[in-house]
């Protein structure tokens, strides 16, 4: 059964850092693309970075580079999204999702149950 567990969100003040973890597990595809999202109450869920599998290529949306990081730890089938010099418009609620590819816009099928992020000013 194909699953992902996020954790790590929490609240923070402006500046600070979290680290959000995504355990995922039951996939059996050879390629494929875990991302990061995010959503605001009102807007649509928009996409914060991706890495791919296995080549390890990351994308990062304009608002987050130079702040944030993701990687991922194979042996404990993990993606990880450091966030650091967070700003109040970070706040949401952030997903993992697997996808087939970084920069996917169709439907995705795997997700998260998300994981909250407060940033306070």
């Amino acid at each position: 059964q194909v699953q992902l567990v996020e954790s790590g969100g929490g609240l923070v003040q402006a500046g600070g850092s979290l680290k959000l973890s995504c355990a995922e597990s039951g996939f059996t595809w050879d390629a494929y693309a875990v991302g990061w999202y995010r959503q605001v109450p009102g807007k649509e869920r928009e996409g914060v970075s991706c890495i791919s599998v296995p080549d390890s290529e990351t994308t990062y949306q304009d608002s987050v580079k130079g702040r944030f990081a993701i990687s991922r730890d194979d042996a404990k089938r993990t993606v990880f999204l450091q966030m650091n010099s967070l700003k109040p418009e970070d706040t949401g609620v952030y997903y993992c999702a697997v996808i087939p590819e970084c920069g996917h816009t169709g439907w995705i099928d795997y997700w998260g149950q998300g994981t909250q992020v407060t940033v306070s000013s």
